[in-house]
């Protein structure tokens, strides 16, 4: 009874006298209609019959649900619980009437059962529409805004009561200050759909995510399914980006923190991200391999300022090394990530920041010999391809006798561990830029063969990495933000990609479990067509592609190919521990041969004879070809 009575309180109380109101209006009106006709109710009759209606309706109301429903979102099914409750009510009081010997006229019962049912279901009506305007103008006093959420699952429920929750609770604003007015939901279990959650209904399927934003007037959307696959994630959020909307998700379930620590839901919701038009779930590494491998060693980052460099600074700062070395040469860069660690660490870690050139020999000998850096991440180099293709003796210097300088020194100086960082182009290249990041794998690998020292020489390869410096993703924002025409240079152009953290966990993971000479490549699911990617980040920004946001097909640059690779022909794949990264089969060099056309190559950078040296690069990477060669191969074998 005690619970019964709590769960009536308030809203249902006030909504339960007045539908008792209207019952008792009703007989009253009923009353007087039979005494104009002639026809007077007696007066005991009419008041047992009114108070024993009025209780019983109202109860039976209750057993049905009606006072549980938020009327704003009332529906035809909702105002006929209401008639079967009116109607309900009246026959129980009459039989009970008749039972203990009272008899009542039928008409005046069946009149006055008309009458309350046409009032209560005008009541609602009309309370409905003047509750929505008042709450639709309190909502826009306190910034509270009208949510949809995708998904009536646990996730819903948890969001709900903490939603629901946060109203009443103390310090309410600071947890729910993104000011959800959850309002309804759509879920594809179509068996769910007409059932409430926490109060509030699920209307309909996501095929009618844009028909439900209409009629509710939704102002955004959460999309609450942690577990959902890969394809249902980007089909939603498809739908939801063609309403304009702000789209907030739930993370990945892989990605929640739901612990006796932490088990609220609410504050990791956020904003859509680039990483989630991968359409998968971020890829996880094993951290103790990282841990033992880095803690308290001397690690040296080069190329410490640029994107990949200084992810791989933030993650081996969270190991506990005993020295992090920042080698670049552009001062700003390597600023910046400086005072993002010394903020993080303080006093707790020692960091060296450095400009230098890798193509600088001596600098670099310099340093490794002040230092006695463990482990190197070679992350230095130039990576923007139709620069490199106007600028080629830029690549070769920098990329190719950096590597050479930095690999030979680590040699030298007993480095541990020498990891350099390639890329996909470097697989049948069809530009400057990728031959020379092949060349720079066959550094590592003819260093690996020759078994001198006792460093232990690993190469990482992986795709493109999303909002890295010179990749697609940020360029597309500026163009979007400008609203200027997204640029994309082929319609079928294909990449493969991952995020900054991801390629970073591979560097390191790959490091650590390598035992020298080895090429890592990461699985990087199905490549991704880059005019999609281009669509996603504009509905991503609540825009239509080709509507709101022009898409323009510039045609391919210099050096560009239709499509990348992770794997030469001659390599095969050979498993690790982790299923997502795999070993590329090492490829014996010629010892002799190499040497002397690395001097040659070397030579001719050095003269800045640009024929000469794109020449000895062909020599020295005999699948590098032309782009036109290589994409009309590929669009043959399409």
């Amino acid at each position: 009874m005690k619970s019964f009575l709590k769960q009536f309180k308030y809203r249902k109380i006030i909504l339960s006298l007045a539908d008792a109101f209207i019952i008792i209006v009703s007989s009253m009106i009923t009353s007087f209609l039979f005494d104009l006709f002639g026809n007077p109710i007696n007066a005991k009759k009419l008041v047992l019959y009114m108070g024993l209606d009025t209780v019983i309706t109202v109860a039976v109301m209750v057993i049905f649900g009606i006072y549980s429903i938020m009327w704003r979102y009332m529906k035809k099914k909702d105002f006929l619980t209401c008639l079967y409750g009116v109607v309900s009510g009246a026959f129980i009081t009459t039989i009970l009437l008749y039972a203990a010997g009272t008899k009542i006229n039928v008409l005046y019962a069946v009149v006055s059962t008309l009458i309350a049912t046409f009032g209560i279901c005008l009541f609602r009506v009309l309370f409905r529409q003047t509750f929505i305007d008042l709450v639709d103008i309190g909502a826009k006093q306190t910034g509270y805004k009208n949510t949809m959420i995708i998904g009536a699952g646990r996730a819903c429920k948890m969001l709900l009561g903490e939603l629901l929750g946060a109203d009443n609770a103390a310090g309410a604003g600071k947890q729910n200050e993104n000011k959800y007015r959850p309002v309804c939901i759509v879920d594809d279990d179509t068996s769910k759909i007409g059932t409430d959650v926490k109060g509030v209904t699920v209307v309909g399927t996501t095929d009618d995510i844009e028909k439900f934003v209409e009629e509710m007037k939704i102002e955004q959307i959460i999309l609450a399914i942690p577990s959902c696959s890969e394809n249902d994630r980007l089909r939603i959020m498809e739908s939801c980006s063609k309403t304009k909307l702000p789209i907030k998700i739930v993370p990945f379930i892989g990605n929640l923190i739901l612990d006796n620590a932490n088990t609220t839901l609410l504050p990791q919701v956020r904003d859509i991200n680039v990483e989630d038009l991968l359409g998968r779930e971020s890829i996880k590494f094993d951290n103790k391999y990282i841990d033992s491998f880095i803690r308290g060693k001397i690690c040296m980052v080069t190329g410490g300022g640029g994107s990949i460099g200084s992810e791989l600074v933030r993650q081996i700062a969270k190991y506990g090394p005993n020295k992090i070395i920042i080698v670049d040469i552009y001062e700003n860069n390597a600023y910046d990530i400086q005072q993002e660690i010394t903020m993080e660490y303080g006093d707790s870690l020692e960091l060296v920041t450095l400009i230098a050139s890798v193509r600088d020999y001596y600098r670099m000998n310099q340093i490794f010999k002040k230092f006695q850096p463990q482990i190197v991440f070679h992350a230095a180099a130039h990576k923007h391809v139709p620069l490199m293709e106007n600028s080629p003796m830029e690549a070769i210097k920098n990329n190719i006798i950096g590597t050479w300088n930095t690999a030979t020194l680590s040699q030298f100086h007993n480095v541990e561990k020498f990891v350099m960082i390639s890329t996909d182009k470097a697989v049948n290249p069809t530009n400057v830029m990728g031959a020379s990041k092949r060349c720079c794998e066959m550094i590592v690998q003819y260093l690996s063969q020759q078994h001198e020292g006792i460093t232990e020489f690993v190469t990482t390869r992986f795709g493109n990495v999303l909002g890295s410096n010179g990749s697609v993703i940020p360029l597309f924002k500026r163009q979007i933000e400008q609203g200027k025409p997204v640029t994309v240079t082929h319609p079928d152009i294909i990449r493969y990609f991952m995020t900054i953290p991801e390629a970073v966990s591979l560097v390191m993971e790959a490091a650590a479990i390598a035992n020298g000479g080895e090429i890592f490549v990461l699985d990087m699911g199905q490549p991704v067509k880059i005019v999609t990617l281009a669509e996603n980040l504009i509905r991503m920004y609540g825009k239509v592609p080709y509507v709101d946001v022009e898409i323009k097909f510039t045609g391919l640059r210099p050096g560009e190919k239709i499509k990348e690779e992770l794997l030469m022909n001659e390599e095969g794949l050979q498993k690790t521990d982790n299923k997502l990264i795999f070993i590329g089969k090492q490829i014996e060099i010629d010892d002799k041969n190499f040497a002397n056309r690395l001097s040659a190559l070397r030579n001719a950078a050095e003269k800045n004879d640009e024929a000469l040296a794109i020449s000895e690069l062909h020599k020295m990477v005999p699948t590098f070809v032309t782009p036109e060669e290589f994409n009309s191969k590929a669009m043959m074998s399409r």
